[in-house]
Formats: C-alpha cells, structure tokens, sequence
C-alpha cells in the first residue's frame, strides 16, 4: 500500500534541499536556477512515531520498524503551466499521479537567490501554483465533457454519474475556486477517480531563513491566514536548518535543534503532516523479533488491515487479537492487558484504530 506526497513549488523556493534533507540523501540536485529538477525524485522516509520505542521496550523487540511515506519532489512550476509554459505539462503530469501536495514557499529574503517572479511574496506564489492547477482541472473536465454528453445521450449510466458530479466541480473552477470546494456530499471516492490536482489535499510549507524557525515571520503568517481560510495545513521550516540537521549524526541532532530554539525538528513535522493529511492511521505488531508500524486508512477493517501485512492474511481471516497501546504499555504487554480483560478478539466487521496492537488469526 502506497501512499506519496508530491514536493511542489515555483524554482528557487528550497523544494530539493527540502526533498534532500527529508530522505538524508543527495539525490535532488539544489541549485540557484530554475527546473534544476527535472525528472520526479522519490524518497521513502520514516514516519516518526514516539509509541514504537516503548512498544519495542515492553516486547523486547530487537527490531524497530516504522512505517514510511513516499515524497515525490516536482520539477518547479511558472505562470502559464497551463498552457505548457517552463516544464508546465510534465510537472502537471507528475501531480495527477501523487495522493497529496505538499506546497513550498518561499518566506525568506534573499538577494543571492533570485525569485522567478522579482519578489518575495508568498500568497502570490500559492495563487499562481492554485490558478494553474485550476486551469488545467478545467481544460481535463471540459475535454472529457464532450465524450461523456454523447454517451449519456445513449443512456450510458456510467456517463451520465460522472456528469453529476462533474457539474458542480466545472462551476466552481470557472469561478476561480479548486474543485475541492464543491465535491458533492458523499461523493469523494468518485471524484478523485477523476483524477483532479485541485481536490487533492493540500499542506503549505513555510521555507523561512534560520532566525525565524522557532517563531515564523510575516511571510508565513500571511500563509497561516490563507491556510486557515481554505482549512489547509500549514508548517514552519528552516530548509537550510534540516539540511545541516540531516548531516549529523542521530545522537547530535536534539542538543543542535534545542541550541537553535526548536524542540523537534520540522521535517519531522512535515512527515506527519503529510501523514496525516492523507487520512491516515497506523496498527502494531509487536514480538521478540520486531516491533512494526503499519499503515492504513481511516476505516479500514481488519481483513484490509491484515493485507497490508500479507494477501494471505485477509484471504484466511479468522479474527484478531486487539490491545489499544495505552492499554498495552500500562499493563506491560499482551499477558498483562489479558488478564487485565483489556484484550479483545474482534472479527471481520471491526475498524482499526490507530494505535491498535494486532495479532491477527488466519488460516489457509
């Protein structure tokens, strides 16, 4: 199960050096000129997650494996993507294919590093990236559009479906407001098959310089009121303060963070963001062998969490055994929780919840 966050952004506003310290590699090239980054770079990081050191220490793992998600750093977008203008129809091609956008903006100032647009504002920034989008959302439905007419004229239900719900997202784009606005009530799954960049959720990251990584600056506050308007999320980051952190050693990075005022670091802010932004939720396993986080959806039920472990799992489901991790670090692992009546076997029809400890019953 595959979950990624696209890295999106004008040039020049640390979207790779960004990238780069997220997955502790080299491999996106950061430069000071525009589409440095042409193909998509993919990473694989970690989801930090502070329950799987005292899951690992109850079940005397000698394992620890976290969960991970996949970010996608995009070739730089400018105005006219839309209309193919820079690497416009190839970075709008790479978003399509991402579950969720994590926008990047420029909140510092810099003369040694040149802004595409001849100055630091933000807002502009997200508004151009937005409009874009919103361009091209409309071109794609417009296009379908006529299709689709001439087989919902031949009664063709499937067609007509799509047209219902098309309708209102084509209104809302025409009128300058993302397709995320007006997804009908209960209608979400169909409208994402539609594939559109602008109902896909979307996270601003605040790429702001050293001093203001604790506290934010103008920049980012102006974005903080834009997010809230919109109920987008918003994090606060010093890019070429999670480069120098990623260099150093694991044991070093705590005194270096708190040094600079900052109790965690932002890339770990960002990862969960991310994470939580696409809705999702995370179950344990825990033996002598290994402590594991696994990911899933909001509401997934126990067969479907079983098969992100393995097919066969889902295929064979008999039951699982179940310990909320409060419960499982209170009374000291699976015996203690037993005893303690806080275990319980649950079936096919039960909804993980994040946090469960799962030991799953199957046979095939």
């Amino acid at each position: 199960m595959g979950f990624n966050c696209g890295i999106v952004g004008l040039p020049n506003v640390g979207k790779s050096t960004l990238f780069n310290a997220l997955t502790e590699t080299a491999a996106a090239q950061a430069a000071n000129y525009p589409f440095c980054t042409i193909e998509p770079n993919t990473g694989r990081v970690g989801v930090p997650d502070p329950r799987l050191e005292k899951l690992a220490h109850v079940g005397k793992s000698q394992k620890i494996l976290p969960t991970s998600l996949e970010f996608v750093d995009i070739a730089g977008l400018v105005r006219g993507a839309s209309r193919g203008e820079g690497l416009g129809n190839q970075f709008l091609g790479n978003i399509r294919e991402v579950d969720a956008i994590i926008h990047v903006l420029r909140c510092f100032e810099d003369d040694d590093i040149t802004h595409v647009e001849g100055g630091v504002d933000p807002v502009r920034d997200a508004e151009i990236i937005e409009t874009e989008l919103m361009l091209a959302d409309l071109e794609s439905l417009e296009k379908r559009q006529i299709s689709l007419q001439k087989r919902a004229r031949g009664n063709d239900r499937e067609a007509q479906a799509l047209l219902e719900i098309m309708d209102p997202l084509m209104a809302a784009l025409r009128e300058g407001k993302p397709a995320r606005t007006a997804v009908p009530k209960g209608m979400e799954l169909e409208a994402s098959r539609l594939q559109l960049m602008t109902t896909k959720p979307v996270l601003y990251v605040c790429n702001v310089e050293e001093g203001a990584a604790a506290t934010g600056n103008v920049h980012s506050e102006a974005v903080r009121k834009r997010a809230a308007a919109e109920g987008a999320g918003v994090v606060i980051v010093s890019a070429a303060i999670e480069a120098e952190v990623s260099q150093l050693p694991q044991e070093d990075r705590k005194d270096f963070l708190e040094g600079l005022g900052l109790s965690d670091s932002g890339l770990d802010r960002v990862i969960a963001a991310g994470y939580s932004l696409l809705g999702l939720k995370t179950y344990f396993t825990v033996g002598p062998k290994e402590t594991r986080a696994w990911t899933i959806t909001a509401g997934t039920k126990a067969p479907q969490a079983a098969a992100v472990i393995h097919n066969d799992f889902e295929r064979g489901f008999i039951a699982c055994e179940t310990v909320a991790y409060e419960d499982y670090i209170a009374f000291n692992g699976e015996a203690g929780a037993k005893e303690a009546g806080k275990l319980r076997i649950e079936g096919k029809e039960y909804v993980v919840q994040d946090g469960d400890v799962l030991l799953f019953r199957f046979n095939v």
